[in-house]
């Protein structure tokens, strides 16, 4: 019977006061910051607690707990269980946002057409863990805290359930939690849950997925316990201010997600369980075969992003899909290409200077200032470093930038939807100079007036992807005015950029007029020269496109592009092809001695401007 609760201010002595002893309960060695006592409801929702009486955060590994709802839940005498408890979550289930995203992809497995109750039962499974070592190992009064939050409780299938779990793990006469009942498929399940918390106990994660197996026939008749839960949830939020890696690629084990009743490890007991049966100390089990899914196989971007959401994570699709694509193009990057310098310089200090208003701020030396005279007059005591540079030993290497065009026209996928491998394409080969030092320009394009750029060659990864990332589904129009502006104005002693194109046979309409009437083949040529990196087209066209007819002239305009102008073309027959492309792009056209071949292709020049409405004869196929 619960005590008369004491003041607020009391009460939170009182907590604070246990904070040693819960994290004794696991370790003496156990070392985590204290808990958040929050004396106002206010207070909770600033941090993020809503409608329970604690929560945990995993990003900074903290513990809160609204002192108002303890009181309401009737649980005020109990702080070194729930304190202990929550610690349960930071050091053994989930632990980390990595395993509790894990977990909450194979909760969805078990749980078709119910996946929005993913983050629930995904907390029911890791409290039966939690909650079973405490009571049993460390001697807390976890059934009394049950008995408390059962008093008025659901009349659900899935609660009873969950009770009667509970009274066979720790061998209490049947209903002395509240799960009175007369059912034996109710009955058997609970054996089968009670078994499967001990006997994956060292292996929680093998055992997830079928807990919500388990659970699933329930939840589908049960449309009242799900509300009640909610109401002392400690993990729905575990992921908030955090994003888990690792989460882009199915996992092996994940296919393996089959009910209880059917592991033979749970079915083949001899032994009841009882007060003597250590968790885990059956020999673990072998991992099941697979059945649905194979591990390193993408998911979908849509269902990465509803697995971040239902751990806790909160961004946007778009957000989520640079995430994606990041994660998906990391384990592809290529050797970008770099051109050699006749020799590399090392910079040398010569002496100092005086340093006034109107020259850059950076270049005052603030050290050698102050050494000259603790008080800064600007052009009196301020110096500025001078630099020279000496001759280096070995060649450096000059990274070329990357000009990227990709067509996001309607017969491209959603790449915020489904996995789309243009898009990926692109990431790899983004990230791929970036790591170099290169600098990348995206650009996005559709129809008319439809297109998203960096607007400029940058180094920033994350706007780099957020273009790539976009879609528009429209029309197909390439942004010829972007190609033109890029390299009217660009510096002579800029470093080259190699200018790539991932489409079809949309790509053509670069060749078309621009707004101004200037002819696209024009424009095309004088980017390639300007550039000096060359240009490649990565394009999905059919086997025999340079003979097929039924496309317009654009496979001829493809043809005299590479002829004429010296675009390298790519065919690629699918999209995933593309990933194939951009792990053979450095080594086929780059390397570290000269190409054989130049970048741009010995054909000759383009046809004069009074036939350029013509196409040239086809080139021998």
């Amino acid at each position: 019977m619960a005590t008369k609760p004491p003041d607020i201010h009391t009460l939170r002595e009182q907590w604070s006061a246990a904070w040693p002893a819960a994290l004794e309960a696991w370790s003496k060695f156990t070392r985590l910051r204290p808990p958040l006592l929050c004396l106002t409801d206010r207070e909770a929702q600033a941090e993020g607690l809503t409608g329970s009486f604690a929560m945990i955060r995993l990003v900074d590994q903290a513990i809160v707990v609204s002192l108002p709802e303890v009181m309401k839940s009737r649980v005020h005498d109990f702080a070194l269980e729930v304190l202990a408890h929550e610690i349960g979550h930071h050091v053994l289930a989930p632990a980390n946002l990595t395993d509790h995203a894990r977990m909450i992809a194979r909760m969805r497995k078990g749980l078709p057409t119910l996946e929005m109750h993913a983050p629930m039962v995904a907390n029911l499974y890791t409290d039966l863990l939690i909650n079973d070592r405490l009571q049993r190992s460390a001697g807390l009064r976890m059934s009394v805290v049950y008995q408390m939050l059962a008093e008025g409780g659901s009349s659900g299938e899935v609660w009873k359930l969950y009770l009667r779990i509970y009274e066979m793990l720790w061998s209490l006469q049947r209903g002395s939690l509240g799960a009175r009942f007369q059912d034996d498929v109710l009955e058997g399940d609970a054996q089968l849950g009670a078994r499967l918390i001990r006997s994956y106990a060292n292996d929680w994660m093998q055992g997830a997925g079928k807990f919500a197996a388990l659970l699933l026939p329930h939840l589908l008749k049960d449309k009242i316990s799900a509300d009640y839960f909610k109401r002392w949830l400690d993990t729905g939020n575990a992921a908030s201010g955090g994003v888990p890696d690792g989460l882009s690629d199915v996992e092996d084990g994940e296919g393996d997600i089959i009910h209880p009743a059917q592991d033979p490890f749970l079915t083949d007991f001899d032994d009841d369980l009882d007060e003597d049966t250590e968790a885990g100390s059956k020999p673990p089990p072998l991992p099941l075969k697979a059945t649905k899914q194979n591990s390193g196989q993408a998911r979908q971007p849509f269902e990465y992003g509803e697995i971040l959401r239902a751990a806790g994570v909160n961004l946007s699709d778009h957000d989520i899909a640079v995430r994606y694509y990041r994660e998906q193009a990391l384990p592809h990057l290529v050797k970008f290409p770099t051109r050699s310098a006749p020799e590399s310089t090392d910079p040398i200090p010569e002496g100092l200077e005086t340093w006034d208003f109107g020259e850059p701020l950076e270049n005052l030396d603030v050290f050698q200032s102050i050494m000259r005279s603790p008080k800064l007059i600007p052009g009196v005591t301020t110096v500025q470093r001078v630099w020279g540079t000496e001759v280096g030993k070995a060649p450096e290497k000059i990274p070329i930038d990357l000009d990227l065009y990709v067509d996001s026209s309607g017969s491209m996928p959603d790449p915020q939807r489904f996995i789309s491998y243009l898009t990926l394409a692109g990431a790899i080969m983004a990230l791929s100079a970036l790591r170099v030092g290169a600098r990348v320009q995206a650009t996005l394009w559709s129809g008319k007036n439809q297109f998203t750029t960096t607007g400029g060659f940058v180094r920033d990864e994350s706007a780099i992807l957020k273009v790539l990332t976009g879609y528009y589904g429209g029309a197909t129009q390439f942004p010829i005015h972007v190609l033109r502006e890029t390299y009217a104005m660009r510096p002579r002693d800029a470093r080259p950029a190699h200018i790539l194109h991932i489409s079809d046979e949309g790509i053509s309409t670069m060749f078309e007029k621009d707004e101004q009437g200037g002819d696209g083949w024009d424009i095309a040529a004088r980017a390639l020269a300007v550039a000096k990196g060359g240009g490649s087209m990565v394009l999905n066209l059919v086997e025999n496109w340079r003979t097929v007819s039924g496309w317009g002239n654009s496979h001829q305009m493809i043809q005299q592009a590479e002829a004429q102008q010296g675009w390298l073309v790519a065919r690629v027959s699918t999209w995933e092809d593309l990933v194939a492309y951009a792990k053979e792009f450095s080594r086929k056209n780059y390397g570290d001695a000269p190409p054989k071949m130049p970048l741009r292709s010995r054909a000759p020049a383009r046809a004069s401007a009074s036939k350029r409405t013509t196409p040239p004869p086809l080139p021998p196929t």
